[in-house]
């Protein structure tokens, strides 16, 4: 495969169904012609097991795309071969061995790679299918649809990135999904100039694609384009003047500011991204079914160099926020008496129990159990966790929990972005009980309205310091509790969805965004209260 080569598609009409092989890097538009000297005829059956049934395609790099049958395993294949082969083919079938290595359900299987001097070919899977090019032809994905393909592309790079291995070649016309739903990787390359970190990166362009329609590269037209048929017209991405490019929240309405925020994060230079397996567990824990995505918790998904990070959930932006109003106003009917709120507050875990109703059956002189009334639980120390940040903001956590809300913990005066002018991932408050604590809802005063943030839970305490925030932040990220509020209405946020039987005792407060202030973003944070028993 040549090195300098971008990708390449090759389609076939069925019946008025596409149908897709990835055949291979598209090579320069100056790429020889393919040799038709000796070239194969249908029927003709190679190494004595695969058939050739159908010529789909040359691909711009001068190799031959053809639709076979393993005559042994009677299974379709795809079958790429090159002329001559020798010394002009060993990238390719190097590429071939290093990518039949890795077996998992999100990448095209390889199944044999063969060199016969005068000619060299390698038998894959055949998929039924549309590329994500073509997917996205008729308009842009819904977030949860572009959620299910990010996640099987990090899945995918996760098991590649196991062996040590780089498939350097991630874009959209490479992923492909099958007609029975199925998200594949295709056609890795070895060439060597690529990185793992690159490969992770490329998935902030599958995602902008998937959610916009769009390009965000436009140093690096997309590629997959079938032979014959030039470059895919792809359009490039909305820009100001300076270049930068327009977050998929500013193309298109409907966009969660979490997934909006973690395309934005991978596309960003600045701003390191976590390994494939990080990144594939968090997008994972929002690849949930449509009807299961009002009740799922997670967290704004942003990354940074030093951890992987949280995840958001997928409910639809309108429908959480109903929920969360409900939420907020039962936690201050209710401040002295929470019972049950977690069933409006999503966990991770099905297990979180709201409380039973007393059965009809139940006998009428036996006595119903009381209610497990709540109260406030002392505070007994809490921290400004800031894993990027210069130490300068980490003073006055104690003014959160002093009783006095005219009186609190804030931000510096951020500018340009709401995410902290774009130079951290968030910074929150982390809190300790003094001992594990049965916890029913925590409740927080903000000194405006317009902050995205969510709350989470641990087990463990590090050193105040940036990489021991980094760590405790890596820690807790794993478990979040209740729905995230992103761009709150109030200034209140009230967190339930606590499970009633595991104790708590460290809580960490997590900001990821900042309301407008004097011309930049700033918040306060002016009193934490955790309502337990």
């Amino acid at each position: 495969m040549p090195s300098s080569a971008g990708p390449s598609i090759d389609t076939i009409t069925e019946g008025g169904r596409v149908t897709q092989v990835g055949e291979g890097q598209e090579a320069e538009e100056s790429a020889p012609q393919v040799m038709t000297f000796g070239a194969p005829t249908a029927g003709e059956i190679l190494a004595e097991r695969y058939e050739l049934v159908e010529h789909i395609n040359n691909d711009s790099a001068g190799r031959l795309v053809w639709r076979g049958v393993d005559v042994i395993l009677r299974r379709p294949v795809a079958v790429v071969l090159r002329y001559p082969g020798g010394d002009s083919a060993t990238e390719m079938l190097q590429g071939a061995v290093a990518a039949s290595r890795v077996i998992h359900p999100n990448l095209v299987g390889v199944y044999d790679a063969i060199d016969e001097a005068e000619r060299a070919y390698v038998v894959r899977e055949w998929v039924d299918g549309q590329s994500l090019r073509e997917l996205t032809a008729a308009g842009p994905l819904d977030p949860a649809r572009a959620t299910t393909i990010g996640n099987a592309v990090a899945s995918a790079l996760a098991a590649v990135h196991a062996t040590g291995m780089v498939h350097g070649n991630v874009h959209p016309g490479t992923v492909m999904v099958s007609d029975d739903g199925r998200v594949v990787l295709a056609d890795a390359r070895t060439d060597g100039d690529d990185s793992q970190q690159s490969d992770v990166r490329a998935i902030g362009g599958v995602l902008y694609f998937a959610l916009t329609g769009h390009w965000p590269h436009a140093e690096a037209p997309l590629r997959g384009a079938t032979a014959g048929h030039g470059r895919a017209a792809i359009p490039d991405a909305v820009r100001d003047a300076g270049g930068a490019i327009a977050a998929p929240r500013q193309v298109r309405a409907g966009v969660p500011a979490y997934l909006d925020d973690l395309t934005m994060d991978l596309l960003d230079a600045e701003i390191e991204p976590p390994s494939s397996d990080v990144l594939g567990a968090e997008l994972a824990r929002l690849d949930v079914p449509a009807d299961e995505q009002f009740l799922d918790s997670a967290g704004p998904l942003r990354f940074t160099a030093d951890t992987g990070e949280e995840p958001s959930p997928l409910a639809a932006a309108g429908g959480r926020k109903v929920a969360l109003g409900i939420a907020g106003l039962l936690a201050v009917a209710l401040v002295g008496l929470l019972i049950g709120i977690s069933t409006l507050g999503g966990d991770d875990d099905p297990q979180t129990n709201p409380v039973a109703a007393p059965s009809s059956n139940a006998p009428v002189n036996e006595a119903t159990p009381a209610a497990v009334t709540a109260g406030p639980l002392k505070i007994s120390t809490a921290r400004i966790i800031d894993p990027e940040g210069d130490r300068t903001e980490v003073r006055n956590a104690d003014k959160v929990f002093d009783g006095n809300e005219d009186e609190g913990w804030e931000t510096q005066t951020y500018r340009g972005r709401a995410n902290f002018g774009n130079l951290k991932q968030g910074m929150g408050v982390w809190v300790d009980l003094g001992s594990e604590r049965t916890v029913k809802s925590v409740q927080v005063k903000l000194s405006a309205r317009g902050a995205s943030a969510r709350l989470y839970a641990g087990t463990t305490d590090r050193p105040s310091s940036s990489s021991g925030d980094a760590q405790l932040f890596a820690d807790y990220a794993k478990t979040a509790i209740g729905q995230p509020f992103e761009q709150h209405e109030g200034t209140t946020m009230a967190f339930s969805g606590f499970n009633a039987d595991q104790k708590y005792r460290y809580l960490l407060f997590w900001i990821t965004e900042l309301p407008s202030s004097d011309g930049g973003y700033k918040l306060g944070v002016q009193e934490i209260t955790v309502q337990g028993s």
